[in-house]
C-alpha cells in the first residue's frame, strides 16, 4: 500500500517505512506527525483518487532530525561591466520516517 501526499507545496509517493525529507515542519524530534492531505491510496484492488483530498486518510510518521542541505552558490556575472553577485542558499529540511497510511 502506498499514498501521495502533500506538504510544504510539494507532493511525495510514500509508503511504510520510508524515509522522506520535507521542507522544514515546526516539529520536536521524535515527535509523532501526521499528514491529512492524501492525494491518492494505492490499494490492491485499485488506486483511490481524491478530490482534491482524500477523506478519513491519514499517514503518520516520526520526526527524525532537523538540518541544511548542501550550499547552493548563486553568482550573477555580466561581462566588461564589472558586475559580479555572489551568495549561497541552505535549505532548511525535517527528516521523518512514514509509520503507517490509513485510510
Amino acid at each position: 500500500m502506498y499514498a501521495v501526499i502533500e506538504t510544504g507545496g510539494k507532493q511525495y509517493r510514500v509508503k511504510a517505512g520510508d524515509k522522506l525529507r520535507l521542507e522544514k515542519i515546526h516539529a520536536d524530534e521524535g515527535e509523532q506527525i501526521s499528514f491529512d492531505k492524501v492525494i491518492l491510496l494505492g490499494k490492491d484492488d485499485g488506486p483511490v483518487i481524491g478530490t482534491p483530498y482524500i477523506k478519513d486518510a491519514v499517514v503518520t510518521g516520526k520526526v527524525l532530525e532537523h538540518g541544511k542541505e548542501d550550499k547552493v552558490i548563486v553568482f550573477r556575472y555580466r561581462r566588461k561591466k564589472n558586475y559580479r553577485k555572489f551568495r549561497g542558499h541552505r535549505q532548511q529540511y525535517t527528516l521523518i520516517q512514514v509509520d503507517g497510511i490509513e485510510g
